[in-house]
This record gives structure tokens, sequence and C-alpha cells, in this order.
């Protein structure tokens, strides 16, 4: 199995860190060509096993979604030279049925631009969402910056590519399904986000309102902080801090959160802290490190305080709640080895020492 190394870094989504059916953690990287993947031995930890290798050549993106199922579903963005000495770009995904078990072979998804080849290179970063019926939905910008649509039919067959006739979208696009099932995208733009959404699960995905919050690419997270509502906090493009907006328009307001994030998406999950639903965030910071904040659910205005923890990292941090509802944070470190730290057995948001694993 090939050394992990500093090339070795964070996928393109802050859900990098899931919880199995069974209770185990497990995180995953994108490392040169391949996947990497670190497996909780029993659920709670504290042993880890792997890091194992799966080989996936010309990964240059790597997304994941985790279905109601507890299938991870993996969509990357491949590129290989042709014969002709072009690169050949297409979005490939595998899935993973359970902890511990190794990923399906990849499949390609293809590419959007098949008529116009020229501009197939010039594809974007890719996104996932997986709703409540385990119907995967993949979304990526193309090469005029519009929004393109491919999901898997009944038995298992892929549908052709929609595009949502949009022009000037950025990568980043984020995607998540509610606990209603229903599914909401958001694509950051220039001046603003655009979202579209489904008005019941299985429903077509219509243009809704567009998010007055223009994100620095690829920082953006939806998080469900209501029985069927979202709230999307992304790094402002002028460097401001963390903002966040519901996606609904309720209170119509976006909340500046402060922080210093650098390159990647907000990590947030939401958790019961000293018995208040609270939502926690975290990102890499300007500097490079991981950085922490709590506040409760919804009440953005209450304040947070952003804390630095651990060492400098590849990529964004990751949440997630461990067995036993513990907060976990995880980061990749820059010799491509996981750090994590969990939630201290005692009130408030204190972490137990940073492990290398």
């Amino acid at each position: 199995m090939p050394s992990t190394s500093t090339s070795t870094g964070a996928p393109e989504t802050a859900r990098w860190l899931l919880r199995g059916r069974d209770g185990r953690l497990t995180a995953y990287a994108r490392a040169d060509a391949g996947l990497l993947r670190w497996t909780e031995a029993r659920p709670g930890g504290p042993h880890w096993e792997g890091p194992d290798f799966f080989e996936a050549p010309g990964l240059t993106h790597l997304t994941l979604a985790q279905g109601a199922d507890g299938y991870v579903h993996f969509v990357g963005r491949r590129e290989r030279p042709g014969d002709d000495g072009k690169a050949v770009v297409d979005l490939v995904h595998t899935v993973q049925y359970q902890s511990g078990r190794p990923p399906m072979d990849w499949r390609s998804l293809g590419n959007p631009h098949t008529k116009l080849v020229e501009r197939a290179p010039h594809l974007g970063a890719p996104a996932v969402a997986v709703d409540a019926a385990g119907t995967v939905h993949v979304f990526v910008r193309d090469a005029v910056g519009s929004v393109r649509m491919r999901r898997e039919g009944k038995g298992g067959k892929w549908e052709g590519w929609k595009d949502f006739k949009v022009r000037d979208t950025l990568d980043g696009i984020a995607a998540l399904a509610t606990s209603a099932g229903r599914l909401e995208v958001l694509a950051p733009a220039g001046k603003a986000t655009l979202r579209w959404a489904q008005e019941e699960q299985g429903g077509e995905l219509l243009r809704a309102d567009d998010i007055p919050l223009a994100p620095a690419p690829g920082s953006g997270t939806a998080l469900e902080t209501a029985p069927d509502r979202l709230t999307y906090y992304a790094a402002d493009a002028h460097g401001d801090g963390v903002l966040a907006r519901r996606t609904d328009g309720d209170g119509a307001a976006v909340v500046p959160l402060g922080g210093t994030p650098g390159p990647g998406p907000t990590a947030a999950v939401r958790t019961p802290i000293d018995g208040h639903d609270c939502t926690v965030l975290a990102h890499r910071t300007a500097a490079g490190r991981p950085a922490l904040a709590a506040f409760p659910t919804e009440d953005e205005g209450a304040g947070l305080w952003w804390a630095e923890t651990g060492e400098p990292c590849l990529g964004a941090p990751a949440l997630a709640l461990d067995a036993h509802g513990r907060v976990v944070i995880a980061a990749i470190g820059l010799d491509g080895t996981l750090r994590l730290a969990r939630q201290k057995a005692e009130p408030g948001l204190a972490l137990e020492p940073w492990t290398r694993i």
C-alpha cells in the first residue's frame, strides 16, 4: 500500500468524516492515484484501522455523501491523457455499502460536454447528494458556468445530464437532503448564491430565490437547523469571515460569524451542549490551522468565539458525532496522516488532546 504523503488532502467537502450504521466513524482522503480510508475499530474508538488505499488514478477532485441507508457515495473528477495528448475529463462514481468494506468499482458518469468537446476539460468540481429514497444526484459546474445534474434512476440506470441554464457560477456547489427528503442545491456566483429546491421528495429541482451572500468559491456548507429547513454557512468572498443565512429566507438577514477562514468548506454539525441545541462550526484558518466555534442553533446573534486547535492541516477539517454523541473534529496533517480530537466528558465543548492516527 502506498504510504501517506504531503500529496494527501481532504476531499472537496467538509463531510468526509461519517458514521456508519454500525456506529463506527470513517474518515476519507484523496491521495496520489486513489482514495485513503481510516475506520474506527469499534464504535466510539479510540483505536482505528487503516489507512486502506483504493486505487483511483487521475482524480483531481473528490467529494462524498451518505444516504439514510448508510451507503457512502463517492464522486470524483478524473483527468487522463488522451491518445492525442489532450486531457480527457469525466466524472466517476462508486459506493461503499458498509463500514470497513471496500467500495465497488469506479464507474464513469461521462462529461456533459459531449458535443462541444473543447469545453470538456473545463469541467469544475462535482458535488453529490442522496435523497431519502437513496437516489444519488450529482452536480457540477460546466465550462460556461452553468450547473449540470445527473441522477441515478430506477434500477441503477443513470439519467442524462440536465442543464440548469444559468451562467457565471463558481466551484463549491453544496447539495443536501432535508429530513423531509427534499433536496436543496446552492451554487456560489459572483454576487449571490443561486438556489434550487424540491417542493417534495422526488420532485423537480426548481429555481428558488437567490441567497444574497457572495461566498468564496468552495467554502459553502448547508446544515438542517430546524425540521425541513437549512442554514447556509460560507466564507465571505471579500474576506469578512464566515456568514450564515437561512436558505428559505426566514429572517432574511445574513449574519456575520467572524473567523479567519482560508480556502475550503466550513464544517457544521448539530449537537446538545449542556442541554441546549447547538451548532458547531469548524474551518481551516488563513494560517492553516483548524478553528472551532459553537452557538445555540439558529441563534447566531447570541455570539460565538473561534478557537484555533491542533496543528496546520491540508484542506478543511471535518466534524461528526461518534457513537456516544461526542463531537469529533478531524483533519489531515501536513504529513498526510489523520489527526482527530474528541469532546471531553465534561460540560461545554472542551476537546481531548489531538491524536495522530
